[in-house]
């Protein structure tokens, strides 16, 4: 868990990244920007701290995994080894992505390069740099009144409420690589994917709420596109399958394997198919996940979110399914149509 409540905004430093094919520059600031102002250092401090309420944890990767040889590893440990070199850093940190911003549909924008004291990892008090990149601007409009009357402006900027691009580097867990936490909104393209793939360079940590996550994942995909092509599996065994994956996550402390396929799917056959299944999604999707770890309730929240249990029928109804499968029938009148029976006790 992470706590912010006492983190302090330290320094930040702004530089304009442009595009670099598209014959754009870069604009590298002299000094610090001046945050003395209460209010701006309040609002940079939500700017920055507020997308990371639930991480997900990251480390620094490179070739062949050695995380030293990455750019943004080395500057990072520069700043936390000394703040002094912080805005000279920032610069290089600005260099580092304008030479990366070489696809043409990558857009200009503003980098800010914070640190930030006293943030609560773990019960222990650590430091932190951010990194962001502001690239779309949002209008605000603006009410004057003078002389009993009003007027309307509009001014562009940048809102603090959904950043395009950032990270945060925590100062724990050097020798691996770091924890970093991340986002970014500008989509799935290609062109978007340079900020974490290419520029920051980030693999999962394996911990337990990438575990938790994962195998989630790996659940849903094996009763999305494995079990959806069995005729003998009803779209309603499905969704109960489902249901029940999640029940297991979120009435369990810890992850067994074992004690899943036989708490959940039950039927051998079933338990082969995703064995089976397991393995091949791991080695398509080079994922290292344990078979025993403690589960992560946040990632499951997040995770339950992507479970659909609501049952599709034409364009007339939907059933949502929260549990105890035997209390829907599915059958076919003798002519033709087909029909769902749903028992209950009450009526709400």
């Amino acid at each position: 868990m992470i706590d912010y409540t006492k983190s302090k905004l330290e320094q930040v430093s702004v530089h304009r990244i442009g595009n670099k094919t598209n014959g754009e520059e870069l604009h590298l600031s002299k000094t610090l920007l001046d945050i003395s102002d209460s209010k701006i250092e309040e609002l940079l401090s939500i700017y920055f701290i507020s997308p990371f309420s639930d991480p997900e944890f990251h480390s620094f990767t490179f070739k062949n995994e050695d995380f030293t040889l990455n750019p943004l590893f080395n500057f990072a440990c520069g700043i936390f080894d000394s703040l002094k070199t912080f805005h000279s850093n920032s610069v290089n940190v600005a260099k580092h992505l304008y030479d990366l911003s070489v696809h043409p549909q990558i857009k200009s924008g503003d980098l800010f390069v914070a640190y930030f004291t006293d943030i609560l990892m773990d019960d222990e008090l650590t430091d932190a740099i951010a990194i962001y990149e502001s690239e779309n601007k949002h209008t605000f409009l603006k009410l004057d009144r003078s002389n009993g009357n009003f007027s309307m402006q509009y001014e562009e900027g940048i809102s603090i409420k959904k950043p395009d691009k950032g990270c945060l580097i925590l100062n724990t867990c050097r020798d691996s690589g770091f924890k970093i936490c991340m986002i970014d909104n500008s989509g799935k393209s290609g062109e978007a994917r340079y900020w974490k793939d290419s520029f920051l360079q980030l693999k999962p940590c394996n911990d337990d709420y990438h575990y938790t996550k994962e195998f989630l994942s790996i659940t849903k995909n094996f009763v999305a596109k494995h079990l959806s092509n069995k005729q003998d599996v009803t779209k309603t065994d499905q969704i109960d399958l489902l249901n029940r994956s999640v029940d297991y996550f979120k009435s369990h402390d810890s992850f067994d394997k074992k004690e899943f396929e036989t708490e959940v799917l039950k039927d051998t056959g079933i338990i082969k198919s995703f064995q089976n299944f397991d393995s091949s999604y791991r080695k398509e999707n080079d994922l290292a996940v344990s078979d025993k770890f403690e589960i992560s309730q946040q990632a499951v929240k997040n995770q339950a979110r992507i479970f659909k249990s609501v049952l599709e029928l034409d364009k007339n109804f939907h059933i949502y399914i929260h549990g105890n499968r035997e209390l829907i029938q599915q059958g076919v009148e003798k002519d033709g149509r087909k029909f769902y029976k749903i028992y209950y006790r009450e009526e709400k």
